[in-house]
């Protein structure tokens, strides 16, 4: 939770409109340069040789997707900027024939060499196309090849022709063991060859994986996917084929007690020695056994609640992988490995080995950082500890020092010009759930971390001081049916923000009174108590189809789910003992009338990629936050705000709603241009450019509006019938810069739609653009989505 922004102003990253205008103008001349140069794009390809212009796919059949396919094609003509232009075959036709001069040298590693027509590449990629057919289930798939050369240019076109699918008819098993068969047997229940099912290569693969998966689980320790073949037999009708499962030993491997199920005699964990290190300290905990040098580092009760594998118990498979789960998770290990030893003088019976290299035990770190807030320059500092193993129990105990100042100009009637900020933040995080009455055999299942975190910041401005307080109490966890999906349980969070001092005339000219235009200003430089409940839930998907396979970084989707209510706990009490109510009808907790609100919040992002250059990515953000009970107007760090580098990008931060509200007053606009609603939707074409840098182009869409009709923030309320003429929309160009630890974005954007003005010539900026006035440019570390 971040509350240490809330009176800077707008914490845009947007540069002034010139800059912004000049770096627009240089990018379009690089861009029509290139374009103009790689127009002869045989330039430096070789005598006898053409380039390949371009690669099609075709099929006969409607029900197979050719983009499906794409990734078995060996040989792709030179790539495309967005698509559209060969821009980095460009680069390379710039440089000279003289391949021993510096300079063209380096403008060829700019770009990228012609690709030069290959018959091999295609004869191989024509075979990868037709086995990737038949794999599928078209068992008499068949692809072929047409080339069509003009001049020194050619173009290649696969026609898929992958004919009728097979289906299994009918499933059939052989064993060479009668205790396999009896456990393969009794699991047929969840097997994945069910009648009408498409005889594919993966589905027989994943069912090979599930049974040898299943047996491991049981003790048969010996078994792998090896131990299993297929045999189909197509004749039983034109499409329908009866399969039966072979499970049998590989053909020449005699291996004693491979069909065996084995128990595990005893487990050593070996910290920071190897197994023959004679000088080793040996202790033990139960039948637990330790080796390690000197005294033990991270105590054996968090060994022993971390090891799954347990001595004198059956083999199972699964628990060997929760092992290494568990012992991943501890901040205190660097490294770790679970080995199995056949004992050789007991048949059926293993030794488990687990092997611990631990980390440093502290860490130190420095970092420095410039600030610009709505133009007053300013730089920060922050000294970072890390102790892993804070009480020998693997506690991660973190400790961060900020430090930060800026130069304020522009402030008239203020003594002092400048901010100043300085912070200090604790967390402590536990390996296990700590719940009074949780078992130990619970706390292994749900494999959670507790956490416990304190903070304290301290704002200086020339209007005001402000000061936080919070500490808070929660859990983090990871699902181990669904490793990509993450959850976290803030059980209690408390909040305390209180203002030491107001400067008479801030005070004066916005707080005193009673003009209901400053109630949501008034309302945010009150002493606040937030006492909040959350929970936050976020899933990856790794998963990658068709033409997203084999592409690193692409494809894929991200969700992310939160809900919080906050003063439900205090609201319960304060009635419960009928305690009285101040002027406003409000409950008071140590004389400051404490926030009640609940919140949702939806974030989804996907991407999907074409080649392993080009993508799209889409994104949606709705959120809603309703104040009730003790609250009518919502903490200022709990609402929601449009526009900057994340969100609409043809505005700065904070810049863009609620609805139609245009702002007057840019002293407190960044409080009053602040909803209760939030929608963001975006879509952006990627792609690779050259080296380490990609190009962007986007549209962005949204706003923020209020529940409640609030007069300082008129046409800022949220109505059904009329919201969607208030969206935002927003379309530009961005450039990125990676540096593989991050990314540094630098993203130009135009107004399109600006729900602010009625007229339409204002309202359609798009049809009527002064850049000037329309353009914001964007400087950020990271994607936006």
């Amino acid at each position: 939770m971040n509350f240490r922004n809330l009176n800077t102003a707008h914490l845009s990253a947007a540069l002034h409109r010139g800059s912004g205008q000049v770096v627009v103008c240089l990018l379009v001349s690089l861009f029509l340069f290139l374009f103009t140069t790689g127009c002869s794009t045989t330039k430096h390809v070789p005598e006898g040789q053409t380039i390949l212009q371009k690669v099609q796919l075709k099929c006969d059949n409607k029900h197979v997707k050719p983009s499906d396919y794409r990734i078995y094609v060996r040989q792709e003509p030179n790539a495309k900027w967005f698509s559209l232009f060969k821009v980095p075959l460009g680069f390379y036709n710039m440089s000279g024939s003289d391949s021993t001069k510096r300079w063209n040298r380096f403008i060829r590693r700019l770009g990228e060499a012609p690709v030069c027509y290959s018959p091999s590449l295609t004869e191989v990629s024509r075979q990868g196309l037709q086995s990737a057919l038949q794999a599928n289930g078209y068992l008499h798939g068949k692809v072929y090849v047409d080339t069509l050369t003009r001049g020194r240019k050619t173009r290649v076109t696969y026609t898929l022709h992958p004919g009728p699918r097979y289906y299994i008819n009918r499933l059939t098993y052989t064993f060479d063991n009668d205790s396999v068969r009896s456990d393969v047997l009794a699991d047929t229940l969840n097997t994945l060859l069910r009648r009408g099912a498409p005889l594919t290569g993966d589905l027989l693969s994943s069912e090979r994986n599930r049974i040898i998966r299943s047996l491991r689980a049981k003790g048969y320790y010996m078994l792998n996917k090896e131990y299993i073949s297929y045999t189909a037999d197509t004749t039983y009708n034109n499409q329908g084929v009866n399969l039966t499962l072979h499970f049998a030993r590989p053909d020449g491997l005699v291996e004693q007690g491979d069909y065996d199920t084995y128990r595990i005699r005893k487990v050593t964990v070996y910290e920071d020695v190897e197994p023959d290190d004679t000088a080793a300290t040996h202790s033990n905990l139960g039948p637990l056994r330790f080796h390690h040098k000197g005294r033990i580092k991270v105590h054996r009760r968090v060994y022993s609640r971390h090891l799954y594998v347990q001595a004198d118990s059956l083999y199972r498979e699964p628990l060997v992988q929760n092992t290494y789960t568990a012992l991943g998770g501890l901040s205190a290990i660097a490294f770790s490995s679970v080995r199995m030893n056949k004992v050789d003088s007991i048949p059926g019976l293993l030794d488990c080995q687990v092997n611990v290299r631990t980390n440093k035990p502290h860490t130190l770190g420095l970092s420095l950082e410039g600030t610009n807030t709505s133009g007053d320059l300013g730089a920060a500092v922050a000294l970072t500890y890390s102790g892993c193993n804070f009480m020998h129990g693997s506690e991660l105990l973190t400790v961060k020092l900020r430090g930060a100042y800026e130069a304020i100009r522009g402030l008239e009637g203020y003594a002092g010009q400048d901010y100043i900020e300085y912070s200090g933040e604790v967390g402590l995080q536990f390996p296990t759930f700590r719940f009074p009455g949780i078992s130990h055999k619970k706390k292994q299942q749900l494999k959670a971390s507790s956490i416990l975190t304190l903070l304290y910041n301290s704002q200086n401005r020339p209007e005001f001081h402000r000061r936080l307080l919070t500490a808070g109490w929660g859990y983090k966890w990871q699902d181990s049916k669904h490793p990509s999906a993450r959850h976290r349980f803030d059980l209690i969070n408390v909040n305390y923000i209180f203002m030491p001092w107001i400067s008479d005339k801030f005070r004066k000219e916005y707080l005193e009174g009673d003009d209901p235009h400053y109630a949501i200003l008034r309302y945010s430089y009150e002493n606040l108590l937030i006492m909040n409940m959350a929970y936050n839930f976020i899933y990856n998907s790794q998963q990658r189809r068709g033409p997203m396979a084999n592409i690193p970084g692409a494809g894929g989707y991200q969700i992310k789910v939160g809900a919080e209510t906050a003063g439900n706990l205090l609201h319960g009490i304060a009635s419960a003992a009928k305690l009285h109510r101040d002027a406003e009808g409000r409950y008071n907790v140590l004389g400051i009338a404490y926030s009640q609100y609940a919140k949702f919040d939806f974030d989804y992002a996907g991407t999907l990629a074409f080649d392993d250059r080009n993508s799209l990515a889409f994104h949606t953000a709705i959120g809603v936050v309703v104040p009730y009970g003790n609250s009518s107007i919502v903490p200022y760090e709990k609402r929601y705000f449009s526009g900057g580098a994340n969100s609409v990008r043809g505005w700065s931060v904070r810049g863009l709603g609620p609805g139609g509200y245009k702002g007057t007053d840019g002293r407190i606009d960044f409080i009053n241009q602040t909803g209760n609603i939030r929608l963001d939707l975006s879509v952006e074409y990627r792609t690779r450019l050259f080296w380490k840098f990609a190009g962007a182009v986007f549209v962005d869409a949204g706003n923020v509006w209020n529940i409640r009709d609030y007069p300082d923030q008129p046409n800022g309320v949220f109505r059904f019938n009329n919201f969607y003429r208030q969206i935002a929309v927003a379309y530009g160009l961005g450039i990125r810069f990676n540096l593989d630890y991050f990314v540094l974005r630098f993203d130009g954007g135009m107004k399109a739609v600006n729900p602010s003005y009625t007229s339409q010539r204002q309202h359609f900026p798009i049809i009527h653009p002064k850049f000037k006035r329309d353009f914001t440019f964007h400087f950020a570390v990271g994607l936006p989505f």
